[in-house]
């Protein structure tokens, strides 16, 4: 198990932070088994921790187009272009459980291009890494190519969203230097059906 310090910047006790947080805290931890580093990391700002959640879960718990796993996919890749440590771990380890597939966080995570997914989601991910990376050469010729993939607007929208978001959490998480929690690296690595 790791010793170093989860962030740059002061943990609070769980004990001393607002009732709100402290409670949606005590729900993952009730649910995962443990307290991921970023809720810890990020209840050093509570306003911003707020708004972060709020515009995470609006992205990532809603009924749409785009698959709980297809959700991740797009987190996990793009985290890998951003280097990303915290969010390719922690996201890759809800990918594999969401999936069911032990092989898929890390074959999306290295290269995408090469990893065993349908046409569908590799469209998908190429354009959440050009928008990641050139969102500003985005065109009317992507939306016709995710369209040609079943996509709708709304989930186009969704794609450029998430990958947006965790373009903010990437960041975020290396200049706060966020470690991810050990726990991680062992989830959804057993095939299920």
């Amino acid at each position: 198990m790791s010793k170093k310090p989860i962030s740059r910047y002061p943990v609070p006790e769980l004990s001393d932070l607002p009732a709100d947080i402290r409670e949606r805290i005590e729900t993952v931890q009730e649910k995962a088994g443990f307290v991921p580093n970023v809720f810890l990391a990020l209840a050093h700002r509570p306003d911003e921790f707020r708004a972060f959640f709020a515009f995470h879960d609006a992205l990532m718990d809603k009924e749409g187009g785009l698959s709980q796993a297809e959700r991740e996919m797009i987190v996990v890749a793009t985290s890998n272009d951003n280097a990303c440590q915290y969010c390719v771990i922690a996201h890759g380890a809800i990918l594999r459980i969401r999936a069911k597939d032990p092989l898929v966080a890390d074959q999306v995570a290295v290269n995408y291009r090469k990893a065993d997914i349908p046409p569908r989601q590799e469209a998908m991910l190429d354009f959440a890494m050009k928008v990641s990376n050139a969102a500003g050469a985005v065109d009317d010729a992507d939306f016709e190519t995710l369209r040609g993939h079943g996509f709708s607007d709304e989930d186009i929208w969704d794609i450029a969203g998430i990958t947006a978001f965790f373009g903010l959490s990437n960041r975020m998480a290396n200049f706060m230097s966020m470690r991810p929690n050990d726990e991680f690296y062992a989830m959804g690595r057993e095939a299920r059906s």
